[in-house]
């Protein structure tokens, strides 16, 4: 294999576009997702555009399917260089909301998912990131997790899921942790925080005439919503040698948000 191999979870969306991303840079890449129809298309996909490209069906917020994905990942290349750890869910259709309303139900299955599945794929990444052998700049593997611009800057007026939000700022606190104990072996770890981006899970959102106007004001650099282009090909800079000296940062690919008022 001539170029690195990159782990990325989830098959839409951001997910989708920065296999593409990947792919087209020479890397192998290796799709897991819990849908088989999602993931036999992407892949079939980078197949065709003459990648190199496997996957596996699992569901991250299940230990032992996350064990066995990312094992069948090791085993076909033998390395693991970077982990894009996407896949999540939005919490509104499971009982999320503002806390007084917010379910217990909808709080576990959000966290379940978001922050559990973060973990549980990040540990299984990392054991063997740490037990292979280092490239030549010393580096042993990259991981790039996946948070919002919503765990940062809230905005109660259109986005009231504090699950969703608290899953997010959990999936920062533990990307920090990770790079700073990580870092001594040659182990990155950053994150990125997205604003409101064209993608399924944004649906709802997406199509309402109230969010699409405030986006106008809160993302102005792309003048509304984010494409999962955009955020790609930020996601491929972490994923990448180009970004060896950097680690423990989360990156706001807001389009302005965190900074308009």
């Amino acid at each position: 294999m001539a170029g690195p191999v990159v782990l990325i979870t989830g098959a839409s969306g951001i997910a989708a576009a920065t296999a593409r991303v990947a792919a087209k840079a020479g890397a192998s890449v290796f799709v897991v997702s819990r849908s088989p129809e999602k993931t036999g298309e992407l892949c079939a996909e980078l197949t065709r555009s003459g990648a190199t490209a496997e996957a596996a069906v699992a569901d991250v917020s299940h230990e032992a399917e996350v064990e066995r994905a990312v094992s069948q990942c090791w085993h076909r290349f033998g390395r693991i260089n970077a982990l894009f750890h996407v896949a999540g869910i939005s919490g509104s259709s499971w009982g999320d909301g503002p806390v007084h309303e917010c379910t217990p139900a909808g709080w576990d299955t959000v966290m379940t998912v978001n922050a559990r599945g973060t973990f549980l794929m990040c540990r299984q990444v990392i054991a063997r990131m740490l037990s292979q052998k280092a490239e030549a700049d010393g580096t042993r593997g990259a991981v790039l997790n996946m948070s919002s611009i919503l765990g940062i800057r809230p905005m109660p007026e259109h986005f009231r899921t504090h699950a969703y939000a608290a899953s997010r700022g959990a999936v920062i606190s533990l990307s920090l942790a990770m790079a700073g104990t990580y870092a001594p072996h040659g182990i990155r770890v950053n994150a990125i925080a997205p604003g409101l981006t064209d993608t399924k899970m944004a649906g709802r959102a997406t199509e309402n005439s109230s969010i699409l106007e405030a986006m106008q004001r809160k993302q102005p650099l792309t003048g509304g919503i984010l494409s999962p282009e955009e955020v790609a090909e930020v996601a491929w800079f972490f994923l990448s040698p180009a970004s060896r000296a950097v680690t423990g940062q989360i990156l706001h690919v807001d389009g302005g948000w965190s900074v308009t008022g």
